[in-house]
């Protein structure tokens, strides 16, 4: 197929046929989004950048500066890794932007695409729950309850009319309900405190969650997202910290502490059995749980599928087997930064980097990794479907979805070729006053004769 355009004496300037794709292309739109707006709630495995709002600047928190964010965004954001998160690549693969921090906005319209509530450092339970069982994690901790109070305010400042007014937009809005209830488990590990007793925390955290949800099921929500918990036991501080002599603590496959992993697999197993709960108690709402912790196996047990060669060790930290020590931190103290942070699976010791997030999200918006799938939620998302539907993706890259690089590239191709057509088309025109004739796609002119 071709495209053409008159010219004087019955000539015309004809274009190939990649050129018409190329306009094609053009005119293609960005994929529409799944959801009108996105919720999410969590801790620093989800913080986008309410953590610098809430503690300020000074508060000496590392993830507020360089070499934080230096991959994607070149600057640090408030995130704490080298990049993006998996919230950020569920929120691009769906058509919508990266979800604002709630504490950066101020107008409704700062949130039209929704809104994020986690804060780095949160907990589920509030600091009554541990003081009770002896143990101090302070006053002005963030915790799950005051991020809801903070979905509350947000509330009333997006439905002046009232809550009836927000009904639809709540129902039709995705929730992502963590993941959260990470430093229950780490406060007290930190600080030394038995196993047998953390273990005994995990009831209560599990049932904040669920709480959470059935108030925000009690607000109209219709489809929530619910991860699990991480495998700690491939934690590179946490491998430090808890080195042993024993091989049996430690899983073959991986290399990974048994013992904190199978913590992991408790807090996972008692949560999806809630969830089964709460399912039954509302037959008309999509509750998904997202498996971090098989998607984040996966990378342990495959790395190189995902790109990765050191999958225990950090990128940004210290000396040492996991590139961690007791002594300096990412961004405290006599630090290194490795060269390429996508060869590793965590970025400072704690967190993982950007390549093992996406490795995450993948696993996550394929449906391998949701119960149910998350393409299963919605019908007008047909990213998610061909996202699940296919078999290989590249472990390196830009963002999941392509449609607006192609949208970019497509302008700029449009351009070069409208004015390389002007410009043969200007010279058409001379042709035909001044007894021209031109060769398209060469720089010579030839005289004629009559």
């Amino acid at each position: 197929m071709a495209s053409s355009a008159p010219g004087r004496g019955g000539r015309q300037l004809i274009l190939p046929a990649a050129a018409v794709a190329l306009m094609v292309i053009v005119g293609a739109e960005p994929a529409a989004a799944c959801y009108p707006r996105v919720f999410s709630f969590g801790d620093s495995l989800t913080d986008t950048g309410n953590f610098r709002f809430y503690y300020g600047n000074n508060s000496g928190e590392p993830a507020l500066r360089p070499p934080y964010g230096e991959t994607f965004f070149r600057r640090a954001t408030g995130r704490f890794s080298n990049g993006r998160l998996v919230l950020d690549f569920i929120a691009d693969t769906m058509g919508l932007p990266f979800v604002r921090p709630y504490l950066s906005g101020r107008r409704a319209e700062d949130f039209a695409c929704g809104a994020n509530f986690a804060v780095g450092g949160a907990t589920a339970l509030g600091p009554d729950f541990f003081r009770s069982r002896g143990f101090d994690i302070g006053d002005g901790r963030v915790h799950l309850g005051l991020q809801m109070k903070w979905f509350h305010d947000l509330l009333e400042l997006l439905c002046r009319s009232g809550r009836s007014g927000c009904s639809d937009m709540i129902s039709q809005s995705l929730f992502i309900v963590g993941e959260i209830g990470g430093n229950d488990y780490n406060l007290p590990l930190l600080s030394r405190v038995p196993i047998e007793k953390i273990r005994s925390f995990t009831p209560s955290v599990v049932a904040k969650i669920s709480s959470t949800i059935t108030e925000l099921i009690g607000l109209g929500a219709k489809n929530l997202v619910v991860p699990g918990n991480l495998p700690i036991g491939c934690v590179p501080k946490y491998l430090l910290i808890f080195k042993s002599d024993d091989k049996e603590d430690y899983e073959p496959e991986t290399g990974c502490l048994r013992w904190m992993n199978e913590f992991s697999e408790y807090h996972n197993k008692l949560l999806l059995e809630e969830l089964e709960k709460l399912r039954k108690l509302n037959p008309g709402v999509t509750i998904i749980y997202a498996d971090y912790y098989g998607a984040a196996m996966e990378i342990f047990h495959s790395p190189e599928r995902f790109g990765i060669e050191e999958p225990l060790v950090a990128c940004c930290g210290g000396e040492g087997p996991y590139g961690v020590s007791l002594s300096t931190a990412c961004g405290y103290g006599d630090y290194k930064v490795c060269d390429n942070p996508d060869k590793y699976g965590s970025w400072d010791g704690f967190h993982p980097s950007e390549a093992a997030y996406k490795g995450i999200a993948m696993g996550l918006l394929r449906g391998t990794y949701t119960q149910p799938s998350i393409a299963s939620t919605t019908s007008s998302c047909p990213q998610l479907t061909e996202l699940g539907s296919s078999v290989e993706y590249k472990s390196r890259g830009t963002v999941l979805h392509f449609s607006a690089v192609a949208h970019v590239i497509g302008w700029v191709l449009f351009y070069l070729l409208f004015f390389s057509y002007r410009g043969a088309f200007t010279i058409h025109r001379r042709y035909t006053k001044r007894n021209y004739r031109i060769i398209l796609g060469g720089p010579q002119t030839l005289r004629t004769s009559q």
